[in-house]
């Protein structure tokens, strides 16, 4: 079959092809540009889009924010004193912004050449906070994707247009969630959704606080709420899920005959192989309680023990996205890839908690005058309803009688209220902002990566190096001797 042979073929598909990251200052693209430049020397030109105010920054972001990262080690090793000649002949830095037409680049012959040169093109871009302001995740998230979709259109030898989108688009449905596109389509059904109105009322809010003379500092609460609450009321549990939701549902009506594939992993965590295990940048959903629980900041949480958490190494994303560029060159349709392992291979939370608390007893974290954390078993809690009446007995009543106390005795206890009061406030919104995490009750559908998988079974090479089946990780040892101690590494550093 010829899909078959495409991928007995991977490296050799990939020579002499220009290829466009958008994103890539990111831990997903850093990791892409880095395994393409290393098992396939033989690439034409890397175009990396980076958000700066001219090529000659985008050129310094790209020195500092990307090549001289750990993840390339293992490339600046292999090229020695010739690792930034290799660089400069295979990398071109692009300043621009997925957030402005045509990308944001202004130098003319930049564009034309890219446009006449570009075989793929892959979107990585997006701001992933949950709670982003409104109005910075629209135009990011949603109107970027449509951004890139236009910029793909005017490249006269375009192959494949590669979107990574999260699987979390699906929102908080449970049961099996299947590979499916959207269309102009809440999930709660209450109306049909509509785009421009949304950037209305976005910019329109936004005007109106500025009319009125909020601080930068009010502005962007009051975005970010805005945020949460359309996101809420049209179904999903976070700004980042709607507004990438958003941005999927732009791919699929405006693509016309567009190759397009949209990649949706689930939660991307330290990499299972390549360059080297443990590798990663920023924090992902669960790994900000991971540290604070190492740190004994974290007591208590309300969770099912039951739940399944669907986590897919970065590297495994990525070898996903490589297979998929390929094997979906030139064929003018939409195809949809979930990648996770809550299907072939699930983790139980419990293991999460339970791996932790070996982990930080064995290895504890240190104090700023060199005393090691001791930590304990967590506190469950099986709901939020048990949760918040915990936090309101054990917190909120003690610190309104401080509050009373402080004004007694002439803010005395101040500097402990205004401390305890941010300590509560930032649990209630990182329990509220990760709520429907902890109770979820999907499961990602992989049937068309099984395809992909099924396909390079015969094919050790394609098997081994370009690897996305989770049914290969020992969970307990993968979290135990390589992403926990990977996060420790990143955010202690």
């Amino acid at each position: 079959m010829a899909f078959q042979m495409e991928l007995a073929c991977i490296l050799q598909s990939l020579e002499h092809k220009s290829i466009l990251v958008t994103g890539s200052t990111g831990f997903l693209a850093k990791i892409f540009v880095e395994k393409l430049l290393r098992v396939q020397p033989l690439v034409k030109r890397l175009f990396l889009l980076i958000r700066a105010t001219n090529d000659e920054t985008a050129k310094q972001r790209l020195q500092n924010d990307v090549m001289e990262k750990e993840v390339f080690r293992i490339l600046r090793e292999k090229h020695g004193k010739d690792f930034y000649s290799f660089i400069w002949d295979k990398v071109t830095p692009v300043a621009g912004d997925i957030a402005c037409e045509n990308l944001g680049i202004e130098e003319k012959s930049m564009k034309e050449e890219m446009w006449r040169e570009i075989n793929v093109i892959v979107n990585v871009a997006a701001t992933t906070n949950f709670d982003e302001r409104y109005d910075v995740s629209l135009i990011t998230n949603t109107m970027g994707a449509k951004h890139v979709l236009e910029f793909a259109k005017k490249c006269v030898k375009l192959e494949i247009l590669l979107h990574v989108s999260t699987a979390y688009v699906s929102g908080e449905k449970a049961g099996l969630i299947l590979e499916k596109p959207f269309n102009m389509e809440t999930l709660n059904g209450i109306m049909r959704l509509d785009i421009e109105a949304e950037m209305k009322l976005a910019n329109e809010r936004l005007r109106e606080l500025r009319d009125n003379g909020a601080s930068r500092k009010a502005e962007t609460i009051a975005m970010k709420e805005l945020g949460i609450q359309r996101a809420r009321f049209f179904g999903w549990p976070n700004t980042y899920a709607f507004t990438k939701a958003m941005g999927e549902m732009l791919l699929g009506q405006l693509r016309e005959n567009v190759p397009l594939v949209i990649m949706r992993p689930t939660i991307i965590s330290t990499t299972y192989r390549e360059p080297f295990p443990g590798w990663i940048e920023g924090t992902r959903t669960f790994d900000v309680f991971i540290m604070n629980y190492g740190k004994g900041k974290l007591r208590c949480v309300p969770i099912d023990r039951r739940m399944i958490l669907d986590v897919i190494p970065g590297d495994m994303v990525v070898n996903a996205m490589m297979v998929s560029m390929v094997a979906h060159s030139n064929q003018p349709s939409l195809f949809i890839y979930q990648i996770g392992s809550s299907v072939r291979n699930p983790l139980c939370i419990s293991m999460l908690i339970d791996s932790a608390y070996h982990y930080f007893s064995k290895n504890p974290c240190i104090t700023n005058d060199g005393k090691p954390i001791r930590v304990s078993t967590l506190t469950i809690f099986n709901t939020m309803a048990s949760f918040r009446r915990y936090m309101t007995l054990r917190y909120k009543i003690p610190l309104k009688g401080l509050g009373l106390a402080n004004v007694v005795f002439f803010q005395h206890f101040n500097r402990l209220y205004r401390d305890s009061s941010r300590k509560y406030n930032f649990i209630n919104r990182l329990m509220g902002l990760y709520e429907h995490f902890f109770f979820f009750k999907g499961r990602f559908d992989d049937f068309n990566s099984e395809k992909f998988r099924a396909a390079m079974k015969d094919d050790g090479m394609v098997d081994g190096m370009f690897c996305f089946d989770p049914k290969c990780i020992d969970w307990e040892e993968y979290l135990m001797k390589i992403h926990i101690p990977g996060v420790v590494k990143y955010l202690l550093e």
